[in-house]
């Protein structure tokens, strides 16, 4: 059965597994490699996970099967000058084998809850450009394209 559950300090080791999973399959996409070195996380992958589960802005979810994790999410609540609230799924992961069964619903269930529980006035989450899954994916879930990022490359 498909569940979303919050992590916890068992589940660190895990969530480095899929996030080193997660930036493999990123790396070769167009857009990839600047993505991992400006908006993806740094340093100790552990380490940041644990940072997460402490901070009361960040949420952290494990998907499962039958009990088993194979996908993560974190969101954020950030404050903007305004003094508004704006949702930001940073990480939205499942592995390629457990893919359209349901466990990214859960976790984007449980993203759009926490956040509105927030007070968020909207989510923004990433894609990369030619990763139509993940597009279709945000997209059935009611996401738009609010902001589009041009990149002319100098280093050919």
């Amino acid at each position: 059965m498909e569940e979303a559950r919050p992590a916890t300090v068992d589940d660190l080791d895990r969530l480095a597994e899929l996030a080193e999973e997660a930036r493999r399959e990123l790396l070769p996409l167009r857009g990839g490699g600047v993505f991992l070195e400006r908006e993806a996380r740094h340093g100790s992958l552990h380490d940041t996970f644990a940072a997460e589960l402490g901070n009361a802005s960040t949420a952290v979810w494990c998907g499962t099967i039958d009990g088993v994790v194979i996908a993560y999410c974190v969101t954020k609540a950030e404050d903007l000058d305004d003094g508004r609230k704006l949702g930001r799924i940073t990480d939205l992961f499942v592995e390629v084998g457990a893919r359209e069964v349901g466990v990214g619903e859960r976790l984007m269930a449980e993203a759009l809850a926490w956040c509105s529980t927030r007070g968020c006035f909207g989510i923004d989450a990433y894609a990369l450009p030619g990763a139509r899954q993940t597009k279709n994916f945000f997209e059935t879930a009611g996401f738009t394209a609010r902001l589009l990022v041009v990149h002319h490359r100098l280093d050919r």
